[in-house]
């Protein structure tokens, strides 16, 4: 008769080797059905740049989305093209400022960098003309009455229960 605990240790720990083989075949073959080849790629770099204005303390927002008052420094991640950023400031007059993005490539000794055109980008903001003030409508001064003079005479009124005037004689 075969005993059982010497068929256990006669494989040597084999049974527990399937299990382990079983459970990583089983884990490969589920992890390709989420493959892609996107988990390759690296992620899109981002470009620190900063944001200045005169004055100081304008909104800055880039096109991408990304804003701060300013002076600040924003994290962009790096377009293919370029970007624009606007400050806008109370009693002064916006301004949109264009940022080109330079790829440079990467040799055997040097990395792959990215950097803006210009950083820091900067905006000198000029004062807004000042606006009409929309208050009350200016009224004319009244005039001044003019000083008076000596009373006119009284008019007299003829009475109309009064017999009428006898008629003037002819003059010849």
């Amino acid at each position: 008769m075969i005993r059982p605990d010497l068929i256990a240790l006669s494989y040597g720990g084999s049974n527990m080797r399937r299990v382990i083989a079983v459970a990583i075949a089983g884990a490969s073959l589920a992890g390709c059905s989420s493959f892609s080849w996107d988990m390759f790629k690296s992620a899109p770099a981002s470009i620190a740049v900063q944001l200045e204005s005169d004055p100081p303390g304008a909104d800055a927002r880039t096109s991408l989305g990304q804003g701060c008052k300013t002076p600040c420094s924003v994290s962009v991640p790096a377009p293919d093209t370029g970007f624009s950023v606007t400050y806008t400031l109370d009693k002064f007059q916006s301004q949109t400022v264009q940022v080109q993005v330079v790829h440079n490539p990467g040799d055997a000794a040097n990395p792959a960098t990215t950097v803006t055109e210009p950083n820091p980008v900067f905006a000198e903001l000029q004062a807004a003309a000042p606006s009409p003030k929309a208050g009350k409508p200016v009224r004319p001064k009244p005039k001044k009455p003019k000083p008076a003079t000596a009373a006119p005479a009284e008019v007299a009124f003829p009475d109309p229960n009064a017999a009428a005037p006898a008629p003037a004689a002819p003059s010849r």
